[in-house]
């Protein structure tokens, strides 16, 4: 079973935006997935809620260990946990339990500085992580924005791997999670849908690398871009 936790110190990153369009996408796919919420506010729980046929879900009240343990018991293959905005107990257990860690950061400076104290837990930790871009500029052609590139210039600096990919600032992401949806649900050609897609590709292909590594008996992959 492999559970994404997604994760940062930063207030509206877009983790809870990420979380459901992943599992959302997973679950389109076939994948036998669980939401978790971890953040007290719930807004994953009224994501999920909103769906005209909701997702396996469970919050975190008592902590990760139990519904993990249930999901692993069930059959699940993916479980995807939205975090609050802290670095709380709960938190640090959802990286400890985590497969992977994605962190969502909008290329600015206030998001890019809250990334540091999540990647010090995940690698405290020997989980692998990953920075996902969010909130950019949507691209002009093939050709990111200032922003998004002074972003990972910085990211690369301080030595912390980045998806090679970006989700874009678009209405179709909000809109979606506001009707029960999921991006590009009913428009293969959705732009939206297709970076979902290309997250969920490249969250995918690091994952089975990491429990390749780890059936070989070596060490976890640290710090592996997705």
């Amino acid at each position: 079973m492999n559970v994404i936790a997604v994760a940062s110190r930063k207030g509206g990153a877009g983790k809870t935006t990420i979380c459901a369009h992943l599992a959302a996408h997973a679950h389109a796919l076939g994948r036998r997935t669980l939401l978790i919420d971890a953040d007290p506010q719930g807004s994953l729980a009224l994501c999920n809620s909103l769906r005209s046929s909701a997702l396996p879900f469970a919050t975190a009240e008592r902590g990760i260990e139990r519904p993990i343990a249930l999901a692993m018991v069930d059959g699940v293959e993916w479980v995807f946990v939205d975090t609050a905005p802290t670095m709380w107990v709960v938190v640090q257990e959802a990286i400890r339990a985590a497969t992977m860690v994605l962190i969502p950061a909008r290329p600015g400076f206030l998001d890019l500085a809250a990334v540091c104290e999540t990647v010090k837990c995940a690698r405290e930790r020997d989980k692998p992580y990953a920075v996902v871009l969010n909130a950019c500029p949507v691209k002009r052609g093939n050709k990111e924005a200032p922003a998004v590139g002074q972003a990972r210039a910085w990211l690369d600096k301080q030595g912390i791997p980045v998806w090679s990919g970006q989700i874009s600032q678009r209405a179709s992401f909000v809109l979606s999670l506001a009707d029960g949806g999921r991006v590009g649900a009913d428009d293969a050609r959705s732009l939206g849908g297709a970076e979902i897609a290309r997250l969920w590709s490249a969250v995918e292909k690091s994952v089975a690398a990491v429990n390749a590594a780890r059936g070989k008996g070596g060490p976890e992959l640290q710090g592996r871009a997705a």
